[in-house]
C-alpha cells in the first residue's frame, strides 16, 4: 500500500518511496517504453544503483547491469518498474522476475495502471517475504470537480506533438533555470516517473475524467504573484489515445504560458503509428485556443526540441532553423546554452 501524506498547503502531496532503486527494464526494445528508467537515470542518479533486464530486452540505460540480489547487498532498497509501455500493464512475463527481487529483499515500486497486489503471484510472494508493494498511479482521495477560476500565481505547461519526446524533461529543466536565476519556482509532476522524481503529484492519467482538471488546479494551486509552477504535461491534444488527458491538463492548469515539446527526427505517433506526428504550429494553434477557455492571456514562450539522436552540430542548427523558422525561441534545454536562455527570457518576459 502506498502511503501518502498530504502537506499543509493544497496541491502539495508527497510520497515517501525507498531508496536507492535498482531500475526494471522488463522485455522493452523501444526506448520511448522505458522513460521512467531513463528519468530517473538522468534526474535522480543519486538514487538509482543499477539496472535488472529479462534477456530479450534491448533497451539500456547504461547503468550496472545487476540481478536483484547483488543490488539488495549493494543497498538497493527497492526494484522500480522503469518501463511505461501502452495501457500500463504487467507482463506475465515478468512475474518470475519480480518475484525474484522481492525473495532478495527489495520492495517494488510501480507507476503502472495495473495494480501489484492484484497480481496472485506478487501479493502472495510479498507477504512470503515481508516486502512492500508500492503503486504511484494512484490519485489523492476528494479530488473536486474543476472550477476554472483564475488563481493567483504564474504556471508553465509543458504541451506536446506526442507522447515520451521531452516533456517532464523540459519543464523538470524550465524549474531549474528558474530557480537559478532566483525565480521561486516548482516542477509540478503529473506522471509516475516525475512523482518518483518530485517526491510528489498527481498521475493525470489515473484521476477519472470528471476530475481530472480539478485535479490540475489541486496540483497548481493559488500561489504569490511571483511564484512559478513548471507543470509536467501529459500526451498531446492531438494524440487518438491520450487527448483527453491533455485538454483536461490544459483547462486545469490554467497556464500563463505554454512550451511546445518536439522531436524533429519522429514522423509517426509512438503506438500509434497509422497517425502522422502533427506539425508544431498545429499544437500552437490550437492550444492556445483551447486553452484561452481558462485563460484567455495564454501565450507560447517557445519551443522545446528533442535532439537527443542527432549529432551536436546538426542539432545547432536545426535549432536555429526552427527558430528562424517560427519565429520563437527554439532550444533543446538538455543540451543548454544560449538559445535555452533565450527561452526563458521568452517564458519569463
Amino acid at each position: 500500500m502506498l502511503a501518502r501524506e498530504v502537506e499543509e498547503e493544497p496541491g502539495r502531496l508527497s510520497v515517501a518511496l525507498p531508496y536507492p532503486y535498482l531500475l526494471f527494464l522488463g522485455d522493452t526494445v523501444e526506448p520511448g517504453y522505458a522513460k521512467t528508467a531513463f528519468g530517473l537515470r538522468d534526474w535522480a542518479p543519486e538514487k538509482c544503483i543499477g539496472e535488472f533486464a529479462l534477456p530479450v530486452a534491448t533497451v539500456t540505460t547504461g547503468l550496472p547491469k545487476l540481478p536483484p540480489w547483488e543490488a539488495h547487498s549493494r543497498g538497493a532498497r527497492a526494484l522500480v518498474i522503469g518501463v511505461a509501455n501502452a495501457g500500463g500493464f504487467i507482463a506475465d512475463s515478468w512475474l518470475p522476475a519480480l518475484v525474484q527481487a522481492l525473495e532478495a529483499g527489495l520492495d517494488i515500486i510501480s507507476g503502472m495502471h495495473s495494480r501489484l497486489a492484484d497480481l496472485p503471484t506478487l501479493r502472495i510472494a510479498a507477504e512470503r517475504f515481508g516486502r512492500r508493494l508500492i503503486d504511484i498511479r494512484v490519485p489523492p482521495p476528494n479530488i473536486p470537480v474543476a472550477t476554472g477560476l483564475k488563481r493567483s500565481g504564474k504556471r508553465l505547461l509543458t504541451v506536446g506533438t506526442d507522447c515520451a519526446l521531452g516533456k517532464k524533461y523540459t519543464a523538470l529543466s524550465i524549474a531549474r533555470g528558474f530557480k537559478q536565476r532566483g525565480i521561486d519556482a516548482d516542477f509540478r509532476a503529473t506522471g509516475q516517473t516525475g512523482i518518483m522524481i518530485a517526491g510528489g503529484g498527481i498521475a493525470m492519467d489515473a484521476v477519472v475524467a470528471d476530475f481530472a482538471a480539478g485535479a490540475a488546479e489541486m496540483l497548481s494551486p493559488h500561489a504569490p504573484d511571483g511564484h512559478w509552477d513548471a507543470i509536467e504535461g501529459q500526451g498531446s491534444l492531438l494524440h487518438p489515445a491520450y487527448a483527453g488527458v491533455s485538454l483536461a491538463l490544459l483547462h486545469g492548469s490554467q497556464p500563463d504560458v505554454i512550451v511546445v515539446c518536439h522531436d524533429p527526427t519522429r514522423t509517426r505517433m509512438l503506438g500509434d503509428e497509422e497517425f502522422a506526428v502533427p506539425s508544431i504550429e498545429e499544437i500552437i494553434d490550437l492550444t492556445l485556443h483551447l486553452g484561452s477557455r481558462t485563460n484567455p492571456a495564454i501565450r507560447v514562450g517557445g519551443v522545446s526540441l528533442n535532439t537527443s539522436a542527432l549529432a551536436d552540430n546538426d542539432a545547432r542548427q536545426i535549432i536555429a532553423a526552427e527558430s528562424a523558422r517560427l519565429r520563437l525561441p527554439v532550444a533543446d534545454p538538455l543540451r543548454g546554452g544560449a538559445e535555452f536562455e533565450r527561452m526563458l527570457d521568452s517564458c519569463l518576459a
